[in-house]
């Protein structure tokens, strides 16, 4: 059944992906994106900031199902700010005559004392639900695709370091999963009735090490493997400089991602699999996918799209 959808976030990582994918099989999507006035991707352009209850309403008002890609992982203040959002957003939802909230979220063992990051994700996903809707949850890990931040900080660590002295987070294990098999199941628990109010984990066919991503990321790019010396003692803080000086990724948002990679991230329940059953698409593809998508991204210049070019 086709469905009118607000996907907020519409012009972010995962959202400007999954938009051209439900407009394409028929669906009648209201893209809310950071700046709707000059928006040229797929779907109605809308205004809709959580922070203006009118405006999301309007933007909710006739919708079947909404999509949530709001987080603010760059602002000091981040786990408040998502709450309040989180909250408002799914009164006004309801309010509105929402049947699903669908929200990607972060995996992670609750008994892994969660990061701050991590935890605020969990919190939201409860959050979004108190007004009433029904909550569809995928709990991810690293997302391989192209412009993702976490895959970002693998590219242009192995892009920019000959050796590496890293932190001791290079050797905690997670499934990291491909751009267009998140893309897959979130268009595909789109109206599901057995996705109603559940939650489920997402990830690859492999589990590995950021390390090994490392590695093998450098491999498909003909890098030689960097040797890696992982240093115990190099602290959040530290380590979030480090990441913020040798990549493009702001200082704030390096430093909420890496305590989020001291917990191990991996698939522990795979109803999704039952639910949505497919074909996964292997590490080394996803990099290849996502390296192939950096090239024939026209805001690259000419001299960064070869592999082991430099980054501005």
């Amino acid at each position: 059944m086709n469905a009118t959808v607000l996907v907020t976030g519409a012009s972010g990582f995962v959202g400007s992906h999954l938009v051209p994918v439900l407009v394409e099989r028929g669906d009648r999507v209201r893209a809310r994106p950071l700046h709707p006035d000059t928006y040229e991707g797929a779907g109605e352009p809308v205004y809709g900031d959580v922070a203006d209850v009118d405006s999301l309403r309007a933007a909710l008002d006739g919708a079947q199902a909404a999509y949530y890609f709001v987080h603010s992982l760059a602002d000091d203040d981040f786990e408040q700010r998502d709450a309040e959002a989180a909250t408002t957003f799914g009164h006004v939802a309801a309010d509105a005559g929402v049947e699903q909230i669908i929200y990607l979220g972060g995996l992670g063992d609750v008994d892994d004392h969660l990061s701050p990051h991590l935890q605020s994700r969990r919190d939201v996903e409860q959050l979004l639900g108190l007004g009433g809707v029904p909550v569809t949850v995928l709990r991810a890990a690293v997302v391989i695709g192209h412009k993702g931040i976490s895959w970002e900080i693998t590219r242009q660590l192995v892009d920019h370091l000959p050796a590496m002295v890293t932190p001791k987070w290079v050797s905690t294990r997670t499934q990291p999963i491909a751009l267009r098999d998140v893309i897959r199941y979130l268009a595909g628990v789109l109206g599901e009735p057995d996705a109603l109010g559940k939650v489920f984990e997402v990830g690859g066919p492999e589990v590995l090490s950021y390390k090994d991503m490392m590695r093998r990321a450098a491999k498909i790019q003909n890098h030689r493997s960097p040797p890696i010396l992982p240093v115990p003692l190099l602290t959040p803080r530290l380590s979030s400089m480090w990441l913020s000086l040798i990549t493009d990724v702001d200082q704030a948002t390096a430093r909420n991602l890496i305590d989020s990679m001291n917990n191990e991230v991996i698939v522990r329940d795979d109803a999704i699999r039952r639910l949505l059953p497919g074909e996964l698409t292997g590490y080394d593809e996803a990099v290849r996918l996502a390296l192939e998508d950096r090239a024939d991204d026209p805001s690259i210049r000419e001299s960064e799209r070869s592999p082991g070019a430099a980054r501005s």
